[in-house]
């Protein structure tokens, strides 16, 4: 017996085979594709390297070199050159490698790092690291969400703040409330929350995070950036690569993130290479271009280039 998903993904992959391809292909000809596309979360590492890298670890499928023309290879064939780098080391230096890989590789367009608030020499790796015009905010990640009330923190907060950068939130549904404090309280701040706020597998989605989602949707100075979705399906837990194609599958996610943030606020990331325990780069790629064809060829500039742009500010001469 054929479930109504099964055969949707059926069909999806009966299209694609037809022209030669594994993925659902992005489905924009009723609006027009958008002018540029800039992939706003890839993470670059080499665990070659001398001293090895923190993450991933290895037996991983992701523990290999990955390099900016890996990405381009899977990014470049549909028309996406562009990248803003999101650093998931929590090793200072390698702040500095990223950036030292970046004035060679022109695709790279920006970089979020990573500077724990906590540090003695926040200010001093801040200002260090901010020198560079590539550098557009940090990234915070897990458990310390938990600690953005405390004073140190919001202190090196003001100071990322005054110097215009933006900072990056990935965590769960609990762990974002601290970031809707937080956003009240630095309100000339841009936050961007990954990965669709931790939201889960779309075919069951907790009250927990759809209020979450709501009031942090309330705080204007707040993006989302809508990411991660195929890898945080149970499918893909249980099977490398076996998320679902489907962009209605994702629905109930993608139309919360809509209701909650508008087209003004969504921004586009592939979480790559990460993405690939979900499916291929072409399979993420497919989903969020079909819903957000769906929203008109203003969600679609807006969500694939014109609200990062917003969020992260980059410049646009290199």
């Amino acid at each position: 017996m054929i479930t109504r998903m099964d055969r949707r993904r059926f069909l999806g992959n009966l299209s694609a085979a037809a022209i030669g391809t594994s993925a659902v292909v992005p489905c924009v000809a009723a609006t027009g594709k958008p002018k540029r596309i800039v992939d706003t979360h890839t993470h670059f590492y080499d665990p070659t390297r001398r001293g090895g890298v923190p993450w991933p670890e290895p037996g991983s499928s992701l523990y290999r070199p990955v390099y900016p023309k890996d990405w381009l290879a899977v990014a470049a064939p549909h028309g996406i050159r562009e990248t803003i780098v999101v650093e998931a080391s929590a090793w200072l230096e390698d702040n500095q490698w990223i950036l030292d890989l970046a004035a060679d590789e022109k695709c790279i367009i920006g970089f979020v790092g990573r500077i724990e608030p906590d540090d003695l020499d926040f200010s001093k790796h801040l200002q260090r690291f901010a020198v560079n015009p590539l550098f557009r905010g940090i990234r915070i990640s897990g458990e310390p969400l938990r600690q953005l009330q405390r004073s140190d923190f919001k202190r090196s907060i003001q100071w990322l703040t005054d110097l215009g950068l933006q900072l990056d939130v990935n965590g769960s549904p609990e762990l974002q409330q601290e970031v809707i404090k937080l956003a009240k309280a630095f309100p000339s701040l841009t936050i961007v929350v990954d990965h669709v706020a931790s939201a889960g597998d779309a075919s069951r989605l907790s009250d927990q995070w759809l209020d979450t989602v709501r009031s942090l949707g309330d705080c204007p100075n707040i993006y989302c950036k809508v990411s991660a979705l195929l890898e945080q399906t149970e499918q893909a837990s249980k099977k490398h690569g076996s998320a679902p194609i489907d962009f209605h599958y994702y629905e109930p996610i993608l139309e919360h993130c809509w209701s909650c943030f508008g087209e003004d606020r969504l921004i586009y990331g592939s979480n790559w290479p990460v993405c690939e325990i979900g499916g291929t780069y072409a399979d993420q790629l497919g989903v969020v271009t079909n819903f957000f064809a769906s929203k008109g060829d203003n969600a679609v500039e807006k969500y694939f280039w014109k609200n990062a742009l917003a969020a992260y500010r980059w410049q646009e001469a290199r």
